[in-house]
């Protein structure tokens, strides 16, 4: 690929980010607050819902005596969910306007699946709360509100859903409002985006409210349409993780080149740009670049690629190329971490920790803390985490990790632990601060 058509490519992808982009959401809340219907709502409303589902959704919505259709149906989509009407899984949901596009997970309110909400929320851009406008804040409320927080979710958004239930009273939306966003501010959220309205009347989710004139912001989807999409990855130091090495015949068949694939997690990559390769510290330059087989001239994020370098590097899966700042070289981490299984997080237990393309062995060497997930207060740890738990813990690995704060680069700043016996996943974690070790 030319020069001129690599640049006239890049200029494209930019301008499509400018002009709407990829915006990933996730709607968390309490039990009952009403997130499958508005996804429903938005799905329906959007027209994103195709005629012969929207055709079985009435049908079923009849057959349980429903004057209109159940829009809750079209995300709950596992069977013990419809028949309990809850949110178990995570249901993930494709939709588009012609401003944007947008990835939405639906996440479960119950206490006991508040680690799901953990896994919709970790890629998120943006979190929808939900609160029933009879109840207000309550427990669940802040513990998503929480997560969203110690995931560092870019924006948050208080749906402040069943107002129709409330006569549609201005003093019940700003009494929440002011509840919600002094505890928010708390738990270092500083700006929340409020939106009164009523998912199953329709109001102020996709079509402004004639019911509410006392409001004079945004509807949801026109918020969704139009919040900025936060740190461009383009932007931030290079950080490709290496999957897998190639090796094919090069132009004169006499020798064999090596081209290292995987998908940039941040940054911008040109033929002839310095790299180094973490953890070895060993630097060489970009002698050629590949998407999809075919050579070009530059990549970004979060494009999968290939890359050629001029030198012959002992380079394998889970190394990592790097420019711009440096990550740090660790095997000592401190973290945060979200327990995600039914079995305990105890110090002193052994572990696999995968950090992007690369799974070492490590030990928990201590968990310093639990988290009080309502309000962020840290609280003393005799036995270890348990499922839902949020809590700190120190990690010493068997290899170094290049590894970033968690608050400058999410993809590089985040792990899983695993149980090395069965490959079940443990928790997920959240690098703290790192520094090298002494």
């Amino acid at each position: 690929m030319s020069t001129g058509v690599a640049e006239a490519a890049d200029q494209t992808y930019s301008t499509g980010r400018l002009s709407g982009g990829l915006l990933r959401l996730a709607t968390c809340g309490s039990v009952d607050d009403g997130k499958s219907t508005l996804v429903g709502r938005l799905l329906y409303d959007t027209k994103s819902v195709l005629a012969d589902q929207a055709a079985a959704i009435e049908e079923v919505s009849r057959r349980r005596g429903q004057d209109g259709p159940d829009l809750a149906l079209l995300t709950d989509g596992l069977r013990a969910e419809r028949e309990q009407g809850i949110t178990i899984d995570v249901a993930y949901r494709y939709f588009a306007t012609p401003r944007r596009r947008f990835i939405l997970a639906d996440t479960p309110g119950h206490v006991q699946y508040t680690r799901n909400m953990v896994t919709g929320a970790s890629t998120a851009d943006l979190a929808v709360i939900l609160v029933d406008a009879r109840k207000g804040v309550v427990a669940q409320t802040m513990r998503h509100c929480a997560i969203a927080a110690l995931l560092r979710v870019p924006h948050v958004v208080l749906a402040v859903n069943k107002m129709d239930a409330v006569d549609y009273r201005e003093s019940t939306f700003t009494e929440i409002v002011d509840e919600f966003t002094e505890r928010a501010r708390e738990l270092g959220i500083a700006e929340v985006t409020a939106i009164p309205m009523s998912a199953l009347a329709g109001d102020n989710v996709v079509e402004p409210s004639t019911r509410m004139d006392w409001y004079g912001g945004d509807t949801l989807l026109s918020h969704l349409e139009n919040v900025p999409l936060g740190a461009d990855p383009i932007g931030m130091p290079l950080r490709l993780p290496v999957q897998y090495v190639i090796r094919q015949p090069s132009g004169d068949r006499r020798t064999v080149d090596r081209w290292l694939a995987g998908q940039l997690a941040s940054g911008l990559l040109r033929v002839g740009d310095p790299v180094a390769v973490q953890p070895s510290g060993a630097t060489s330059t970009v002698a050629g670049l590949s998407v999809l087989g075919r050579e070009t001239d530059s990549v970004w994020a979060p494009q999968s690629v290939a890359v050629r370098l001029a030198d012959d590097i002992d380079i394998s899966r889970g190394d990592m190329l790097t420019a711009g700042p440096a990550p740090q070289v660790l095997r000592h981490i401190s973290a945060n971490v979200c327990h995600l299984h039914d079995r305990p997080l105890r110090a002193r237990q052994r572990v696999l920790l995968k950090h992007t393309t690369r799974t070492v062995p490590a030990v928990v060497d201590r968990i310093d803390h639990g988290m009080d997930v309502t309000d962020g207060r840290r609280l003393p740890c005799q036995d270890g985490l348990f499922a839902n738990d949020i809590g700190g813990v120190q990690i010493r690995t068997a290899e170094p990790l290049a590894v970033d704060d968690y608050l400058e680069n999410r993809r590089t700043g985040s792990f899983l632990l695993i149980d090395p016996q069965d490959g079940a996943t443990l928790a997920a974690g959240m690098v703290l601060q790192p520094q090298r070790a002494g």
